[in-house]
């Protein structure tokens, strides 16, 4: 018997829901950090700092406190594109979900749930492409930590795409970023191909290197 099993949104959720995509999301922060130091754009700006300190104050201390300056500011930043986006997110389909996922054709959200607590959490919402096919797009998908390993991402990854299957779409659509490396990899193994990378579209993430990845896959409907 499986551990958990999945079902469609109860107001009973709500609370947990929120928290679940938050944490989710937030947590991706300190990855992003990691991954800016990567850029040699990142290190040749702190680098510059250092020597710039270096050479006005001659002293080899303060040079070292700018470098932790400039590391704690990249850090910031990197944690600064995850809270925005999650506090953007609470305000708008986040806010009223029944509403939102429930009340609206073509729009679902669901919950895996293990114990009697929610374990998961996943949402389908119709995306018309300019060539006139439709297409659904896979959104708030997050597992706990507690409840990672037992195979609720892809059973909620799968719901979405049976969903869209049912309604005769052709492709489901997601939106990652390249810092959430376990689920564009999980995305990969199940059949999801990157269709385009493009950098963040605000001036913060740009500044970091910040990469958000697109993917699709492809249902094959007999017609």
């Amino acid at each position: 018997m499986s551990e958990y099993q999945i079902r469609l949104y109860q107001d009973s959720d709500y609370e947990k829901v929120r928290e679940i995509f938050s944490d989710g999301i937030i947590e991706n922060s300190t990855r992003a950090f990691h991954i800016s130091l990567r850029h040699h754009s990142i290190w040749a700006f702190m680098l510059l700092t250092f020597s710039l300190v270096l050479w006005i104050n001659g002293s080899l201390l303060m040079s070292l406190l700018a470098l932790i300056a400039d590391m704690g500011l990249l850090y910031w930043l990197s944690r600064y594109i995850y809270v925005s986006y999650v506090q953007a997110c609470l305000a708008d389909d986040m806010l009223d979900i029944r509403q939102y996922y429930l009340h609206r054709d073509g729009y679902c959200f669901w919950v895996a749930e293990s114990m009697g607590e929610v374990a998961g959490m996943v949402a389908a919402v119709p995306h018309h492409h300019h060539g006139g096919e439709t297409q659904v797009e896979l959104k708030r998908l997050s597992v706990p930590r507690k409840h990672r390993g037992k195979g609720i991402a892809k059973a909620l990854t799968r719901t979405v795409i049976d969903y869209a299957r049912r309604r005769g779409c052709q492709a489901v659509l997601l939106e990652t970023s390249y810092p959430q490396v376990v689920a564009w990899q999980m995305y990969e193994k199940m059949g999801f191909q990157k269709i385009a990378t493009a950098p963040a579209p605000n001036l913060v993430g740009k500044l970091i290197g910040f990469t958000i990845l697109f993917y699709q896959f492809d249902l094959h409907i007999e017609r």
